[in-house]
């Protein structure tokens, strides 16, 4: 309600020259989801990579890329709050990493399904629910509550947002590579996070999963506000879709858009060596002289002295 000098109702009366402006709002930027100031780990007693710096908003999909050996998955596990930083400032969504609960999503490295294994695709994605509860469900009439149902409806959701429905409810054991890693994502957005880790999610999977996998989490960080940071072997499947990477090589790291990190110049001043970046003729980015990582990491792969960015 405005309130009214009774002064500026008097004949003659100058009071509109005492009126003070009106201050347009002050547009406050968005918190980051992750903060990363000076970040360090170690693990055994060795320093992986320190100096690390790192904002990612909601709805931005950040890489984390680099040789074997060098801590990226680490730097997922730092983010859960399962290693504490060695040095510096790490927040998740404001808070220390591991006290955001179920606001943050989480794909670990690809495990595989047996074949004969007989568990459901929507079983999967309901232990993303309620997976961490002991005991079996209740007898009527809570088997058939609000909350089952509720339960029910947030599953077949995030099933066809994952484009799952047609085979959902299969063993998942009878599901191929790329289906089932639709359905862990999907089980990883089950509680609705604001924040998505994902480790390696296209590990193992032919070029076509890939670019599927990759395409779908892009268009869910894009529609759904979700932010994700992901470790990524190869970054040429999910580079359309990127806003940021993070590169870490010999201790360090480098963290800004694709095309200033993945580039001659600023990968030969990370590993101290020259280094070069090629584009092919299809457009996909190869890494030429990077030295070997040590190997004394929990990363799974061998690579030789060429190979494709990741």
């Amino acid at each position: 309600m405005s309130t009214v000098n009774p002064a500026a109702s008097m004949p003659g009366d100058t009071a509109a020259r005492h009126r003070v402006p009106v201050q347009p709002a002050a547009t406050e930027q968005p918190s980051p989801i992750v903060s990363l100031r000076g970040a360090a780990v170690r693990v055994g007693g060795r320093t992986l990579w320190s100096g690390v710096e790192l904002d990612v908003g909601a709805g931005e999909f950040v890489a984390v890329l680099g040789p074997n050996g060098v801590g990226k998955s680490t730097l997922v596990k730092m983010l859960l709050g399962i290693l504490p930083p060695a040095a510096g400032e790490v927040r998740v969504l404001g808070e220390a990493p591991g006290r955001a609960g179920h606001r943050v999503g989480y794909l670990p490295q690809r495990r595989s399904f047996d074949a004969s294994l007989r568990i459901r695709g929507t079983d999967i994605v309901r232990l993303g629910l309620d997976g961490d509860r002991w005991g079996v469900p209740l007898p009527l009439p809570g088997r058939f509550g609000a909350r089952r149902r509720a339960a029910r409806d947030r599953i077949a959701e995030v099933v066809e947002l994952v484009g799952a429905s047609a085979y959902a409810h299969r063993p998942i054991g009878e599901c191929s590579g790329g289906e089932q890693q639709r359905l862990l994502i999907a089980q990883a957005l089950v509680r609705d996070p604001e924040l998505l880790l994902l480790d390696e999610p296209l590990d193992s999977l032919d070029l076509s999963h890939q670019g599927a996998v990759a395409a779908l989490i892009g268009r869910i960080c894009r529609e759904a506000g979700v932010g994700v940071v992901m470790v990524a072997h190869d970054v040429n499947p999910i580079l359309p879709w990127l806003d940021r990477v993070v590169y870490i090589a010999e201790g360090g790291a480098v963290a800004g858009r694709p095309q200033e990190v993945i580039t001659t110049g600023t990968l030969t001043r990370l590993y101290g060596v020259p280094v070069e970046v090629l584009r092919t003729s299809d457009g996909r980015l190869v890494v030429v002289g990077q030295p070997e990582a040590p190997a004394r990491h929990t990363d799974r792969h061998a690579e030789g002295g060429r190979r494709e960015l990741g």
